[in-house]
């Protein structure tokens, strides 16, 4: 597997300005647009997008606003600095295709919804990839599920210096690759693969992120692929069945049983590409009601 650093192999021109950890891979009418995790970067959705764009799809990847930087720029921007970027980049990608599919990874996955919900115009499908409204996986520890509290603490600006450090397995099953993310982390270069942990206050607005998507679910009509990980160490499977329980759009399930959290870029991205194209190829050949 070639190393995440890897940011130049095949990225195009885009027809709009790209932050520096942004990629664009030009290819057919049909877009996806790829949506990062909560400290993480664009790198985490690239195999995907590689994948996608061999099967036909223009893809760009987005970088969150306060995102590939220090802590500092992060704990600048709130929940809706994240979701004013994915709008942001849909309305630039939507002027250049026929059929735009959002896709998400952890947080992103929320703020793919939180886009169907919003603005339906723009979204004809959605990839939910490890959809996380909480920390509950089996390698959360056990102070950090209480991380539901933080909006309080935020309030009343408790804990602003505090984090919550990422732990092993970091998500990702295959150890030869969780071994190159850790030394990633670990760099400083948050641009390859993200923070090594998850300040307080960027949580709390994560969580004030997922209670209004829960509370709007309801109004996501587009088509949803709910990919998520039967073995989620961060994020256990009840999450994407808030998903295919609450959405009023047609559904469909894929658990993956040899991947952590990270599924983007686990042992089974190949399978999670092939079912993502096939979704988003099925909706793009039906005609709009």
């Amino acid at each position: 597997m070639k190393p995440l650093a890897d940011k130049l192999d095949g990225v195009n021109e885009a027809p709009f300005p790209l932050k520096p950890a942004e990629f664009f891979y030009e290819g057919g009418p049909n877009a996806v647009l790829l949506t990062h995790g909560l400290t993480g970067t664009p790198n985490e959705m690239r195999l995907v997008a590689r994948g996608l764009n061999r099967r036909g799809f223009t893809v760009y990847g987005v970088q969150l606003a306060g995102h590939c930087g220090d802590m500092d720029d992060l704990l600048a921007t709130r929940w809706q600095d994240w979701a004013a970027s994915v709008q942001t980049g849909a309305e630039r990608l939507r002027q250049h295709c026929d059929r735009l599919f959002v896709g998400g990874l952890s947080m992103g996955a929320l703020l793919a919804l939180n886009l169907a919900a919003d603005r339906p115009d723009l979204v004809d499908g959605v990839g939910v990839y490890g959809a996380t409204f909480r920390y509950d996986g089996w390698s959360v520890p056990r102070i950090a599920r209480l991380s539901g509290l933080l909006p309080l603490l935020k309030r009343f600006n408790i804990g602003r210096d505090r984090v919550f450090m990422e732990q092993p397995p970091y998500g990702i099953r295959d150890e030869r690759l969780r071994a190159q993310i850790s030394t990633a982390m670990q760099s400083g270069d948050s641009s390859i693969a993200g923070l090594p942990g998850n300040p307080w206050h960027s949580l709390a607005e994560l969580y004030l992120l997922a209670k209004r998507v829960r509370g709007q679910l309801a109004q996501v009509s587009a088509p949803c692929l709910v990919a998520h990980a039967s073995d989620d160490d961060i994020a256990s499977v009840d999450n994407a069945e808030v998903v295919l329980r609450s959405v009023s759009g047609p559904t469909e399930l894929l658990l993956l049983d040899n991947s952590y959290h990270m599924i983007t870029i686990d042992r089974e991205h190949r399978l999670l590409i092939d079912r993502s194209a096939t979704f988003f190829d099925r909706i793009a050949d039906t005609p709009r009601a």
